[in-house]
C-alpha cells in the first residue's frame, strides 16, 4: 500500500477558496473536507459528510458562480456520562463554498449522497472552455 501526501494545488485553491472563508471560520465552526475536480464539462465536489441525515442537515445551493453546500452535524449522545470525555468529531454547522468558473443552471446540478460522501455534479460549466496554450519565451 502506498501513501502520498500532497498539498493542494493553487488550481483546488481557485475552487475551493471562500474569500469569507478565513474571518468566519470560527464563527461557522468545521469546514467538509473537499475532492473538486473537472470531469468532461462537468465539475464534480465530493464532501466528506459522514453522521449527517442528507435530507433534514444538508443543504446543497447555487448562487451565481458559487456551489455552496451548508448544514449541521449534530450531536446525537447523551450527556449523562460522568468523568472526563475526548472528543476529536466535530459537531456543529457547517459551509462549504466551491467557486464556479461560470454560472450554472441550478435546475440541472445532481447531488448524492453515500456512505457519508456528498457528491454534487454541475454539469457543463467548463463547456467552451478551451485551454490557449501560451508559448514561453526565454532571455537571450
Amino acid at each position: 500500500m502506498t501513501t502520498v501526501l500532497t498539498t493542494r494545488s493553487p488550481f483546488a485553491r481557485t475552487w475551493l477558496r471562500d474569500p469569507w472563508s478565513q474571518q468566519l471560520a470560527a464563527a461557522e465552526g468545521p469546514v467538509p473536507a473537499a475532492d473538486v475536480y473537472r470531469e468532461g464539462e462537468d465539475l464534480v465536489a465530493r464532501l466528506d459528510l459522514p453522521g449527517v441525515d442528507p435530507a433534514d442537515d444538508i443543504t446543497v445551493e447555487v448562487e451565481g458562480r458559487k456551489l455552496v453546500v451548508r448544514g449541521e452535524r449534530k450531536d446525537q449522545r447523551s450527556e449523562e456520562s460522568e468523568g472526563r470525555r475526548i472528543s476529536e468529531v466535530r459537531f456543529g454547522a457547517f459551509r462549504r463554498t466551491v467557486t464556479l468558473p461560470k454560472a450554472a443552471d441550478g435546475d440541472a446540478v445532481r447531488a448524492s449522497y453515500d456512505a457519508g460522501v456528498l457528491t454534487v455534479t454541475v454539469p457543463g460549466v467548463f463547456a467552451g472552455t478551451t485551454p490557449q496554450r501560451i508559448e514561453v519565451t526565454t532571455a537571450a
